[in-house]
């Protein structure tokens, strides 16, 4: 044991979980690339758990920060006017097609999804909330409410009357084998029963991840949320789309993940790679719902002038390069290059993903945690999660040129082969 973990381990809680048998400490990093204390370098493809989304000493971002360093004020609060945050609402405003909308600035997606949530039930007077079957939504007493994942979930107590739907968990026997539209029409038939059952007068919400994150990047097909929308639509439940790793143009076909759906929300959340590794998060929603709670509210770090300067920069720069489009085209190449080797390779189960947001199923967890080992010695830092521990996850800086996304898949298929191989000889 290194002495750095021995330390770690010794004041950081147990359940703060370590990627690899021997972590590693990132000293440096430049562009898609990061290096260990020891010297080595890996190429990122899991970007801080997908917060990095465009690299590592981007000038446009370390400029930006640094000239509001330079005026010596790093912070407020929200009870003074900040020019960065209202600048850079304005554009979240714009880009999220929600009518009328304002923004709220927080820490992080878990702070953001309890903001929506609070934003909710106020607005309905009710405390019953649907959410996804595989979901995560933070780690707070009210997102793991709505989580769905017994790994993440610590506490069956809650502040929310919460009931799961389908979606996302097309391997259940009863849906095997179903095209997109019957699997959509049994989701759908499932949602209805459970609002004819299930709860007691009005639905606050329904919030949902277009791609499920740490359900390992399981996903509904395009148009089960817009199918869903028409039945909450009926009853006037809102619908919250949880966008802390779908946005920002991640998936390629759409800025939001929600987009690919057809599906204008009532709210927005968001967080991870906006500040690219500066902490910010918040949600987007209708104005009058933004506007409607009576209390007084603020954020004292929500917002900061730093983390606006890094935001702004960020967002700018995925605009100015279009990398929407780069994602797409990235992440083309991997996800069929992926498809292909698992035609030949009998462990991986499954591969799927939209974008720079794509992940492979294995047959058990030792398999992931081994494909974990094997492209870390080989120079590719990854992910693991799925509800049950198989899925690899993978989500590199939207700024992955084409030729590492070739180099990373090849790094990928060659660990693939090998774990094959291993489970062949057993």
């Amino acid at each position: 044991m290194s002495e750095l973990l021995a330390r770690h381990r010794a004041v950081m809680p147990n359940w703060l979980a370590l990627n690899y048998n021997e972590p590693i400490e990132i000293v440096n990093g430049k562009g898609n690339r990061v290096i260990d204390a020891d010297g080595k370098s890996y190429l990122d493809f899991f970007a801080g758990i997908l917060t990095n989304m465009i690299g590592y000493d981007v000038p446009e971002v370390r400029e930006a920060v640094e000239r509001q360093l330079a005026t010596g004020v790093v912070h407020t609060s929200t009870v003074y006017l900040l020019r960065g945050q209202i600048e850079l609402a304005e554009k979240i405003a714009r880009l999220s097609g929600i009518p009328d909308a304002k923004v709220f600035f927080t820490n992080s997606g878990t702070e953001a999804n309890e903001t929506a949530l609070l934003l909710a039930t106020y607005a309905r007077k009710s405390d019953q909330v649907l959410a996804m079957r595989q979901s995560y939504h933070g780690r707070s007493f009210g997102a793991i409410s709505v989580t769905s994942n017994r790994s993440w979930k610590n506490n069956s107590l809650s502040p929310l009357n919460v009931h799961f739907l389908h979606g996302a968990d097309r391997h259940l026997a009863q849906f095997k084998g179903l095209s997109d539209a019957d699997y959509i029409a049994a989701c759908v038939d499932d949602l209805r029963h459970v609002l004819a059952t299930a709860v007691s007068n009005d639905v606050a919400a329904l919030i949902a991840e277009p791609i499920q994150g740490v359900g390992g990047f399981t996903m509904a097909p395009d148009g089960l949320f817009a199918a869903y929308k028409e039945v909450l639509d009926e009853q006037g439940i809102l619908f919250i789309s949880d966008e802390v790793q779908t946005g920002w143009g991640r998936t390629g076909s759409a800025f939001f993940g929600i987009e690919n759906h057809g599906v204008t929300p009532d709210m927005i959340t968001f967080a991870k790679g906006l500040g690219n590794g500066f902490a910010v998060g918040g949600i987007v929603a209708r104005g009058d719902l933004m506007d409607a709670p009576h209390a007084v509210g603020l954020s004292t770090f929500g917002g900061n002038p730093i983390s606006m300067a890094a935001a702004n920069a960020t967002l700018d720069y995925v605009l100015d390069h279009d990398l929407q489009a780069n994602a797409a085209r990235t992440g083309e190449i991997i996800i069929r290059g992926l498809r292909e080797a698992a035609q030949r390779l009998p462990v991986v189960k499954g591969v799927r993903g939209k974008g720079l947001m794509f992940a492979v199923e294995l047959e058990s967890p030792a398999q992931a945690a081994r494909f974990m080992e094997v492209t870390k010695r080989a120079g590719l830092l990854a992910g693991k999660g799925g509800l049950y521990g198989t899925a690899i996850r993978m989500a590199p800086p939207l700024t992955l040129t084409v030729e590492e996304a070739v180099e990373g898949l090849g790094i990928i298929v060659t660990a693939l082969e090998t774990i094959n191989a291993e489970a062949a000889a057993q």
